[in-house]
């Protein structure tokens, strides 16, 4: 069990150590993911974004998730085709659902970062971040983004997850760095002493604190 986020953020970010020197740069997933982020970035002396994935559900029941869409210059959409062919969600549903989705995005980006530029991905080792994961499918779709935006490596990195999950992404991702996995996985929350909500201010306070890259190394993406 982790004491809370940064002890868990700073045991991964002592197993990235080796990646130091291929211009590392962090993206992890709001909320939980924040503060384990800035402790692996502080730790890599790496510039730590967001990476916001929103899912889309379906028209008459939000929960069943049909999609995802990630942030971006141009957002990625991520589509399960097999969902929507069964239910017959129709093309104009899907893009309503996705602008819907794009507006939080926009606003939640503006609230924690207040106008900082993206940081490049392109060329680098591009470390994606959370406090730990389930199914998986919101990692999936911030791994196929990150492809998008042409990264030398990509290195998902958690503190615990499912074995069959990581099994799973190791087929995304370039490399897995994941402190622990559990054949009987239990809610993410029993993993650690502290698993608090994180409030808008408080991911604020923790993203001012963290190492970003100049304006001249905005975020693109092809």
């Amino acid at each position: 069990m982790f004491a809370d986020r940064e002890e868990a953020g700073r045991k991964l970010g002592a197993r990235l150590l080796r990646f130091k020197d291929q211009k590392p740069c962090i993206l992890a997933l709001p909320r939980g993911g924040v503060p384990v982020g800035l402790e692996v970035a502080k730790m890599l002396g790496a510039p730590l974004d967001l990476i916001i994935v929103r899912k889309l559900g379906a028209p008459w029941q939000p929960e069943l998730a049909i999609g995802a869409i990630v942030d971006g210059d141009k957002p990625q959409l991520v589509l399960n085709r097999d969902i929507i062919a069964q239910l017959g969600i129709t093309p104009e549903e899907i893009e309503s659902a996705k602008k819907q989705q794009i507006a939080e995005i926009e606003r939640r980006r503006a609230a924690y970062l207040a106008g900082r530029p993206r940081v490049a991905i392109e060329g680098r080792t591009a470390i994606i971040v959370d406090d730990g994961i389930a199914t998986g499918a919101t990692i999936r779709a911030a791994i196929l983004a990150t492809r998008a935006a042409h990264p030398m490596k990509i290195v998902l990195a958690v503190p615990v997850a499912p074995t069959d999950t990581i099994a799973a992404l190791n087929r995304e991702a370039d490399e897995i760095v994941c402190l622990e996995t559990h054949d009987d996985f239990a809610a993410l929350s029993l993993y650690y002493m502290d698993f608090r909500q994180l409030e808008d201010e408080e991911m604020r306070a923790l993203l001012a604190r963290a190492p970003h890259a100049p304006p001249s190394t905005a975020f693109s993406q092809d």
